[in-house]
């Protein structure tokens, strides 16, 4: 097959790769320089601050979020796609990564558009009375299975290539400490309130790690504070240096998340290390951890209809029947970049066929 011009589309929230937060822009990082090294040619629509080997077109110096920009104001993100499909006749292909933002110049360009979702709206949100507009025009990647099943549309054109990571920096550890350890954005739906309920529960030490966003700052204070003491601490935000000590150290990821996660690329950090997760069956749970083999995957309720915190407090109970090697081995067959970028690269070379520019 023929090296392709490509343009990457990120979002504008925070540099490639990002310093500290940032799941969408990693895999960004990860699909770029690896296209690259395979010998396409690369454009990054991205903020200024961002270090690629790709050919970098920026409208913002720095990530919008260091600037102060706030999550509401899409503008930006906007102003990007517009300087991508200006250009969209220099690409053989136009990949957006910012959920239904492409969708607008689908029908304008001329040159094929795939649009990864990595994360979908709400079942009920107005946005899919836009998607269904554009549904015959556009070309879907859904980063699970799960994903691609809570879609309330079936698109003609969809596919699903799993996020991969890395593996190198994640170093592998037979022997952890003897804590456990919780990280994400801090809110609810990523379930820390539940990881803090178990660690009560069992007396556990727990570490918590993750950005708190502006409006999450109340709900730390009220929630998740007043619950800190000796054996539970929160740490705060982590660099990615941190992050392989981080996992590594712990006997299990407790990832008790309470909505459809599309992905959830933390478990396949901490399994990378040789950490097993405990986690919910929510979203792509059981796609991402092999359920008695690389950690738990718990039923989020109980027969009683309840939610099923005894069932988390049983798997950390058997953690220790799981074999750190079994979840490094499970992240290597399954969950690389290079395996990613593989499933990309079918993606764009199959809608380029279809449209009869190869």
């Amino acid at each position: 097959m023929r090296k392709l011009k490509i343009a990457q589309i990120a979002p504008v929230w925070f540099s490639i790769p990002p310093r500290r937060y940032g799941g969408i822009e990693r895999i960004i990082h990860y699909l770029t320089e690896e296209l690259i090294r395979r010998g396409h040619k690369v454009t990054l629509f991205a903020s200024g601050d961002s270090k690629t080997k790709a050919k970098l077109i920026s409208f913002l110096p720095k990530g919008a979020i260091s600037m102060k920009i706030k999550w509401t104001d899409y503008w930006w993100n906007l102003v990007n796609h517009s300087l991508a499909f200006e250009r969209a006749k220099e690409f053989d292909i136009v990949h957006s990564h910012w959920g239904i933002m492409g969708a607008f110049f689908s029908r304008i360009a001329k040159t094929p558009v795939v649009h990864t979702m990595h994360n979908i709206p709400a079942f009920n949100h107005p946005h899919w009375k836009i998607f269904k507009h554009y549904k015959k025009d556009l070309n879907l990647v859904f980063i699970s299975q799960s994903e691609m099943h809570n879609c309330p549309l079936r698109f003609p054109n969809s596919w699903i290539v799993y996020n991969g990571i890395d593996l190198s920096p994640f170093k592998f550890t037979k022997k952890p400490k003897d804590h456990f350890v919780w990280i994400g954005r801090v809110c609810k739906e990523k379930g820390i309130e539940n990881a803090i309920e178990v660690a009560k529960r069992l007396g556990l030490k727990l570490l918590l790690a993750g950005q708190i966003q502006p409006s999450r700052k109340d709900y730390f204070k009220r929630k998740i504070k007043p619950q800190l003491n000796s054996r539970i601490k929160y740490i705060g935000e982590i660099s990615q240096r941190q992050l392989s000590k981080f996992y590594r150290e712990a006997k299990a990821l407790l990832y008790p998340i309470e909505w459809e996660e599309p992905f959830g690329l933390v478990m396949v950090e901490a399994m990378a290390c040789g950490t097993p997760v405990i986690v919910f069956e929510r979203g792509s749970a059981k796609e991402v951890v092999k359920d008695g083999k690389t950690g738990f995957v718990v039923p989020f309720k109980d027969k009683r209809g309840r939610k099923n915190i005894n069932g988390l407090v049983e798997a950390v109970k058997k953690i220790d029947q799981i074999k750190r090697e079994d979840c490094r081995k499970w992240v290597e067959e399954n969950f690389t970049y290079q395996k990613m970028v593989d499933g990309y690269e079918k993606v764009y070379y199959q809608i380029l066929k279809q449209h009869k520019l190869l």
